[in-house]
């Protein structure tokens, strides 16, 4: 059955191979960020811990939400480690880096995270995809804010 919301079916499209890119930097910064929670040591240990695991779960609920929105445009959501790898901007982590590097890492990850959602605007608003608009607004807001927390702990 043909998908009738008001939204261009190369509109629709053309957000959802968008979203696909969110789906996968979402899905590497959330690994990143567990592999960190199972692997922090040191005087921060407690903390970082504790914070990461909040940061990750968080994460795992964002995967089904911004990839349910690319089944709702009509388009399947990638689901590999492959297709993710060709899609993120977020570089792996191979090692077990120091507490304080795990810290920048995720940093510059969450950051990755807002501008791939911010890019993601101006097919939304060509196509007057407002759902998508205010998912990508609350995703942004969830990656600035625990980029200022975790640049926080920085300083």
């Amino acid at each position: 059955m043909q998908i009738n919301t008001g939204i261009a079916a190369e509109d629709r499209a053309a957000i959802a191979e968008s979203l696909s890119r969110l789906l996968a930097d979402t899905y590497t910064l959330y690994l990143k960020t567990h592999g960190f929670h199972w692997n922090v040591t040191g005087p921060m240990f407690q903390t970082l811990h504790t914070m990461f695991e909040q940061q990750y779960t968080e994460l795992w609920t964002a995967l089904d939400e911004i990839a349910e929105r690319i089944r709702s445009l009509g388009q399947p959501a990638p689901g590999s480690y492959a297709a993710f790898a060709k899609l993120t901007s977020i570089e792996e982590e191979e090692g077990v880096p120091e507490a304080k590097d795990m810290v920048r890492q995720l940093v510059a990850g969450h950051e990755a995270v807002a501008k791939t959602a911010r890019s993601i605007f101006p097919a939304a608003e060509e196509g007057q995809d407002e759902v998508t608009a205010d998912l990508l607004t609350q995703r942004m807001q969830v990656h600035e804010k625990t980029a200022w927390m975790l640049r926080s702990l920085l300083d």
